[in-house]
């Protein structure tokens, strides 16, 4: 049973095309992987499904009275509740029943006899409902799911408005599992979720009953969770199923067919004008030449697979510094309170360490604070000598109406137009994405623009809060391999321990350092 169906949809933002005559169909069950390189219009289709964008042409069909729950890229939450209350809200119409009931309780003190039975009848038939509902195993429910991915860590009666956009993240993840609606659509739900939580979300979706559409560059959990792949390329969307490590193997093949078949084409199309070439002036043999250029006119030229742009990265090395890069005293992090007690650690020239621990508890704060951008709570933070630091913020600027070129041109002005251009075509980035504006590119095109700006910085010491976030598979492994090659000191925050792992030199877990969890 089909429970969406996409026809022949288009959609384009100016002059660039995202998707051209694209079709899909989710059945009943299915466990879908939606992947492609960072542009070719992931975020953009599940905008179109679930009615956000209207598309330029085409058709999309929801089975009847089906729900779905999405969580986007840069979905957002109202402050001012606590995290229970939001979680609660999943349960609105339950609540709403509930008042209802409680309502009719109300009324019967002064009903008149004769209306009675009917109030009771609502009132039975309302209790049933919520009773096989599970409307009193709501509060279990909602520790459930919270535990699972860290929401309980943190605490549910904290306000939203105290929360770090990961865990923010997490609160409308939990909300949206909460419902559990037919249809679950999710836009790399693991960007903010620590090891543990990924885990935990993983065992979530391979029990998972219903059909799931998500988008994720992570090869290790889409691997572990889908069961169909839609891959899309060149604004077009193809169906393969199997897992993702299935999809590689066929699409491999199919790439491989295709330029076979073109190499084949091109070598019958040389023969033959080379035929035509040297027959058409004879009498004797121009019918045979004519008989040829109608047949080569005919032909329905293929076009040579194209090779998506792979990004090449390279950090610019400033001369080395002192031995000791940042040292600290006493510190404790916070801003209104500590989060922290009093810890002592130096970073010495030439180590690559990894920040570990889970959302909320200072890993980003722990950055700043090392840079100068703000205050230890208490404590002190010394720099080396010659320090040239390269800094790569988790959350990029919003509503930044800066073209890509724009955006790289006014941090260095003395750039050509040529060279900006060349630089963020190295990071992968088409001419299309350089003349887009930064609002309008994918997190992962955005995350490649950022990346450029810092890759011509001289640095010695480059600080990195998860620079994985939505790039895909074939850049986060150009960027190991490019800090792999880096000489100078890296300090990284990642949630992803495949990423690290084989080239840090040590781990600071910011576990071993809370006085609470916040």
């Amino acid at each position: 049973m089909s429970i969406l169906t996409v026809e022949n949809v288009s959609q384009g933002f100016g002059a660039r095309k995202i998707l051209e005559d694209v079709s899909f169909r989710l059945l009943k069950g299915e466990h879908v992987g939606l992947i492609g390189a960072n542009g070719e219009g992931k975020s953009t289709f599940l905008d179109i499904i679930t009615g956000q964008l209207m598309p330029d042409a085409g058709k999309i069909e929801w089975a009847k009275r089906v729900t779905v729950g999405y969580l986007e890229q840069h979905s957002t939450l109202a402050k001012g509740k606590p995290i229970r209350e939001v979680l609660r809200e999943a349960f609105q119409k339950m609540y709403d029943l509930e008042a209802d009931m409680l309502a009719l309780y109300d009324r019967m003190g002064e009903t008149q006899p004769e209306e009675l039975d009917g109030i009771m009848e609502d009132v039975g038939e309302i209790q049933e409902l919520l009773e096989n509902s599970g409307f009193y195993m709501i509060e279990a429910k909602i520790e459930e799911i919270a535990h699972g991915l860290g929401l309980t860590d943190i605490g549910l009666d904290r306000d939203v408005a105290d929360l770090s956009g990961g865990q923010r993240t997490k609160v409308l993840l939990t909300k949206l599992l909460l419902q559990n609606p037919a249809i679950l659509i999710l836009d790399e739900p693991t960007n903010y979720l620590d090891f543990e939580h990924i885990e935990w979300l993983k065992r979530f979706l391979q029990s998972y009953e219903n059909s799931f559409i998500l988008v994720s560059h992570d090869m290790a959990f889409l691997n572990a969770v889908i069961n169909v792949i839609y891959y899309m390329e060149s604004a077009g969307l193809t169906r393969y199923t199997g897992n993702y490590e299935q999809f590689q193997q066929m699409y491999a093949t199919k790439k491989n067919q295709e330029l076979k078949a073109y190499e084949k084409q091109q070598q019958e199309i040389e023969r033959m004008e080379d035929f035509i070439a040297r027959n058409k002036a004879r009498v004797a043999t121009r019918g045979m030449a004519n008989s040829r250029q109608k047949k080569l006119d005919k032909m329905e030229i293929m076009e040579r697979p194209r090779e998506k742009p792979k990004p090449v990265f390279q950090f610019r090395e400033a001369r080395a510094g002192s031995k000791i890069v940042v040292e600290v005293r006493d510190l404790v992090l916070g801003y209104d309170e500590a989060l922290t007690r009093p810890v002592n650690l130096s970073l010495e020239r030439g180590e690559k360490i990894a920040l570990r621990g889970v959302n909320g508890l200072g890993k980003s704060t722990l950055l700043k604070t090392l840079l100068g951008e703000i205050l230890p709570f208490s404590g002190q933070v010394f720099l080396g000598e010659n320090i040239f630091p390269g800094y790569f913020t988790q959350e990029s600027q919003r509503n930044n109406y800066h073209t890509a070129l724009e955006e790289v041109w006014n941090e260095y002005p003395g750039m050509s137009n040529f060279e900006v251009r060349g630089a963020l075509a190295r990071c992968g980035l088409t001419n299309e994405h350089i003349t887009s504006k930064m609002l309008v590119l994918s997190g992962g095109e955005n995350a490649k623009v950022r990346l450029c700006k810092l890759m011509l910085k001289d640095v010695n010491w480059l600080v990195l809060d998860e620079p994985t976030n939505h790039l895909d598979m074939d850049a986060q492994a150009e960027l190991k391999k490019a800090l792999q090659e880096f000489k100078g000191t890296i300090l990284l925050v990642s949630h992803d321990p495949d990423f690290y792992q084989d080239w840090v030199t040590g781990i600071w877990a910011v576990e071993d350092w809370t006085t609470k969890i916040v």
